[in-house]
């Protein structure tokens, strides 16, 4: 019994025209005009003509009557049309609302760990304050995206590696890094000569060349010290273990209660914090307020340490 109704309904879907018949011939019959239907669906007449002929010959029936240049319904062609205009409409419905964004839905975006722990998060609640609609649900991760798989919604990264042309980027903010170190340390440094040591992260491995290069500066000779992730290398600085190159934003907390000390300030490394989404941004009011949000908040801390490029 199964079988047979699987084999009928089968059966009915290959009986059906196909679906670019049907929507030329609704709308010719919605004009009657086969000159506007073919203006609204960006062919030409002859086009329209030639898929309702076709309609007409799979069905075995007149649809339209042509008289004097003008087309009119036959009693089969108001039957499909009663049929077809809705049925039209109802799977155009559908059809957008897959395509639009859901949102209720929580805005999940994805961060790299340290900046994630020590800047994003302690600041996520003015975002809820300012938008209490948006539900945001947080991960960490680096690198690039996977946004397919991983129903990711948005990722805030460095534009340190290629995204892809099928990824849309917007600007946050260009990212500042310098020495940083303990209170207790940087009161030593104004001795000359200091040695001192310097941390270094995995993530980051040529930060302090960089660092040396750009600022054009040369620091008193000392040890080096290495740590896996970046925020175990801010941890042992806090902790008088030596200078680490940090980025504003991942110390802009500790430089603001005392924590660290950034004795040689802030130099831009040229490059720049990103917000990666896989459809435009301007297409889904959360993300447009995450993305404004977060830029407000780049530039608030950027401009809490007089940086010419929060001004």
């Amino acid at each position: 019994m199964l079988n047979q109704l699987r084999e009928e309904k089968s059966q009915i879907m290959t009986r059906l025209p196909p679906l670019n018949s049907l929507r030329v011939f609704e709308a010719a019959a919605r004009h009657a005009s086969f000159v506007k239907a073919a203006a609204e669906l960006y062919v030409t007449h002859g086009a329209i003509s030639r898929q309702i002929a076709q309609l007409e010959e799979q069905l075995g029936v007149a649809l339209f009557e042509r008289r004097n240049r003008a087309v009119f319904l036959t009693r089969e062609g108001l039957q499909l049309q009663e049929a077809c205009a809705p049925a039209l409409a109802r799977l155009s419905e559908a059809i957008e609302r897959l395509r639009r964004p859901d949102f209720d839905a929580p805005l999940v975006v994805s961060c790299e760990p340290t900046i994630a722990m020590r800047w994003l998060i302690p600041r996520l609640g003015r975002f809820q304050q300012r938008h209490p609609e948006v539900q945001v649900h947080l991960f960490t991760a680096g690198g690039a995206v996977d946004f397919a798989s991983s129903r990711v919604d948005l990722a805030l990264r460095r534009n340190d590696f290629p995204h892809g042309d099928a990824v849309h980027l917007a600007p946050l903010g260009q990212e500042w890094v310098g020495p940083v170190c303990s209170a207790e340390l940087a009161a030593r440094l104004a001795g000359e000569s200091t040695p001192l040591t310097r941390l270094h992260t995995q993530s980051r491995p040529q930060a302090w060349a960089h660092w040396q290069e750009q600022a054009s500066q040369a620091l008193p000779a000392g040890g080096d010290q290495r740590y896996e992730h970046f925020y175990l290398c801010l941890q042992a600085a806090g902790a008088g273990q030596g200078l680490a190159i940090g980025s504003l934003y991942m110390v802009a907390d500790e430089l603001a209660d005392g924590r660290l000390v950034a004795p040689y300030g802030f130099i831009a490394d040229g490059s720049a914090y990103v917000l990666l989404s896989p459809v435009p941004i301007d297409t889904d009011p959360r993300r447009e307020a995450f993305r404004d949000w977060l830029v407000d908040e780049m530039s608030a801390t950027a401009c809490a340490h007089r940086l010419a490029d929060a001004e």
